[in-house]
């Protein structure tokens, strides 16, 4: 099994990819019915491309998290086009989209969501039970292995409960991981974090974009955290500013 996980880690570093591993174009989505119906994004393209990290920034309410839930298939725009490596799913049916978040996409929130009952080791497992790829033990092999890439191996037996905040975010983002994503999708994933901590996440999140060849979208109010990115998308209204 290790032999495996090295093996996928070389392809990623090594393998030369140009195709966007996620895309959306002209993108609209409305919330609220009759007076209250609000036009929150408003004709949205973009690209993300692998080895990038590009933060999306703007004040509150502009649309940023209405993206980025729309971008891994938690939401369903009211038209435009989302494709992950090169396949539309924005019309696909509800199973067909679960499959494609759960294979393709890895998720980072503002919060950590661990379960608290569960070690550290067993969280970052959870996803790897939906896919059904591999055996309990290849698992664990597993998830020891993204836990020690984010500098937990030691803890990775220990209860979620028992790790600071700053190591329970990167648990998460071993869990984002764990089913070898093309993308990870990160809202506000340092928002609940102290500078240090938050700089840390920020740092590992980069580069794992650069190192292993995802693609990588955190949103954020943190001008500081978008000047680590390699691309800043800047929105407005639920418009991509000066597009």
């Amino acid at each position: 099994m290790n032999d495996r996980i090295h093996q996928e880690k070389t392809n990623e570093t090594s393998a030369v990819k140009t195709d966007p591993v996620l895309s959306c174009r002209n993108l609209n989505r409305y919330l609220g019915k009759g007076e209250n119906r609000v036009h929150v994004l408003r004709g949205i393209s973009m690209e993300v491309a692998p080895c990038l990290a590009y933060a999306v920034e703007g004040p509150s309410g502009c649309g940023k998290s209405t993206l980025l839930y729309s971008l891994g298939l938690l939401d369903r725009p009211d038209s435009g086009e989302i494709s992950v490596r090169g396949r539309e799913l924005s019309c696909a049916g509800d199973d067909v989209r679960t499959r494609a978040r759960n294979d393709e996409i890895g998720f980072v929130f503002q919060f950590h969501f661990l379960l608290p009952e569960f070690t550290a080791a067993e969280n970052v497992m959870l996803p790897m039970y939906r896919k059904g790829e591999w055996s309990v033990e290849e698992m664990r092999e597993r998830a020891a292995s993204l836990l020690g890439d984010v500098g937990l191996g030691e803890k990775a037996n220990r209860l979620a409960t028992h790790l600071s905040g700053g190591e329970q975010q990167r648990v998460a983002v071993a869990r984002a991981l764990a089913n070898g994503p093309s993308v990870i999708l990160a809202d506000e994933p340092t928002g609940n974090l102290d500078a240090t901590n938050a700089r840390t996440v920020i740092e590992l999140l980069t580069k794992i974009a650069r190192e292993r060849g995802r693609g990588m979208v955190i949103v954020t109010h943190n001008r500081e955290i978008a000047e680590r990115c390699d691309l800043r998308v800047s929105m407005l209204d639920g418009r991509v500013a000066d597009s």
